[in-house]
């Protein structure tokens, strides 16, 4: 009886998160593609990544939800592949996209004059449908080599979700190699992204730190915390998650470092973005009056 009262308690309060996420980031979403006011690269790319963040946690959730509301903690293998695979795919695609969105920020303050050419939307365009689609390859091909695999007797992933590291305790064998593969693809698509987004980020503060007056410095700070927030909420967890040595993976701690970036993140990123910009609250006024 108390499981099942657990199982309800949880049922009802991920229920209300997923419902969090679906409208915040839906209606950052609307109010970037409606307002003629937040037409810029910078929203657009916000556009972007407020639609990802629905995709994302929508690998993993319903799926999530279904098995709290049932009782039924089951997942066939297809249905497990195709859940790690597209979660990767978005994964990945946000890691680029917060990279791109730091790029965006540092030509923004480092090359004002350039801004608008160097941004344009043909630009913008290809940027995100990079982000989008480059790393697709790399993630089906890592999902079927992993389940490639020949798996034990036990089936039991404990995780909420069909997460890599999991999913490789149970093949038989040596994983190695498929372990260095994740090392690489974590590498490439998180720490490359990181990294880049570390070296856009030193040289705008060096720009700001130069600026004549302080309302221009906070100005300039202001349109760049928000992103910087994201960046450390997101990839600290994720970093810590994917580049650890597999020796030192704990099931409780991966399981709270998941819920990180595929659960908080995206809720409390429209969060983050609305309070801390005034071009978002004005659209979110005059879309609530309306």
């Amino acid at each position: 009886m108390s499981i099942n009262c657990l199982e309800g308690n949880l049922f009802g309060l991920f229920l209300i998160i997923y419902i969090i996420i679906l409208m915040s980031n839906g209606t950052i979403f609307l109010i970037t593609k409606m307002d003629p006011a937040l037409q810029s690269p910078m929203y657009f790319f916000l556009a972007n990544f407020s639609f990802l963040e629905i995709c994302y946690v929508s690998a993993t959730l319903p799926r999530m939800l279904l098995n709290l509301g049932t009782q039924r903690r089951r997942i066939s293998l297809v249905a497990c592949a195709t859940q790690m695979c597209f979660t990767l795919m978005f994964g990945g695609t946000e890691c680029l996209l917060l990279a791109i969105m730091a790029y965006d920020r540092y030509v923004a303050i480092c090359n004002p004059l350039h801004y608008p050419l160097a941004m344009n939307h043909r630009v913008c365009l290809r940027l995100a449908t990079g982000s989008w689609t480059i790393g697709i390859p790399f993630h089906i091909g890592q999902t079927c080599q992993i389940f490639s695999l020949p798996f034990c007797e036990s089936n039991h992933i404990s995780h909420f979700f069909c997460d890599i590291f999991p999913v490789l305790k149970l093949a038989c064998g040596d994983t190695f190699v498929n372990e260095m593969l994740v090392y690489t693809v974590a590498v490439l698509f998180g720490m490359v992204p990181f990294l880049l987004i570390l070296g856009s980020y030193s040289k705008i503060i060096s720009i700001i730190l130069k600026l004549p007056s302080a309302t221009s410095r906070a100005k300039a700070f202001s349109t760049c915390s928000s992103h910087l927030m994201v960046v450390v909420l997101f990839f600290g967890s994720a970093i810590i998650t994917y580049l650890r040595p597999n020796t030192r993976h704990s099931e409780g701690t991966d399981k709270v470092l998941s819920l990180f970036y595929t659960i908080l993140t995206p809720m409390v990123n429209p969060m983050i973005y609305s309070l801390r910009n005034k071009d978002v609250i004005i659209a979110l006024r005059k879309l609530i009056c309306k």
